[in-house]
């Protein structure tokens, strides 16, 4: 398995919304020119977002974007899938029941069934607001009056 560019270029922008969670919509320009990606780039991806009702907008000079929930609602794992479809490694394990003629029979199949329980497990248990913590005490933004 491996995240593509559009996957982790979502996730950067869905934590810059939540580091930037004010209530105020946050321009695609502005997002753009913090994490130095292309602001053609960051429409696609805010448009599958915006679909999937990850955020609101509002359009207009004083328009843009923000978060449609609490940035603890939101798990990485969720995100990527969105994004990327399935995080399974193998294309047997993507559906809910393994339809693989040759399960029955795979020794690796338990390779793969922990592989994407380890993968599941990490994804699923970081929200937005545990990467918004993690920036803050990377960027020395983590005080506490």
């Amino acid at each position: 398995m491996k995240i593509s560019t559009k996957g982790r270029y979502a996730l950067r922008l869905m934590l810059d919304l939540a580091m930037h969670n004010t209530g105020e919509y946050i321009t695609i320009k502005s997002i753009s020119a913090r994490q130095e990606i292309s602001d053609k780039y960051l429409e696609q991806i805010i448009t599958q977002l915006s679909k999937a009702g990850y955020v609101k907008s509002i359009r207009g000079a004083q328009g843009g974007y923000r978060l449609a929930k609490a940035p603890e609602e939101y798990t990485v794992g969720a995100i990527l899938r969105l994004i990327e479809g399935s995080l399974a490694p193998v294309a047997c394990l993507e559906d809910e029941t393994n339809l693989c003629t040759r399960s029955s029979q795979c020794a690796t199949l338990d390779v793969w069934m922990k592989l994407n329980d380890a993968i599941n497990n990490v994804v699923d248990n970081i929200t937005l607001a545990d990467l918004v913590d993690k920036q803050n005490s990377l960027t020395g933004n983590d005080y506490v009056i």
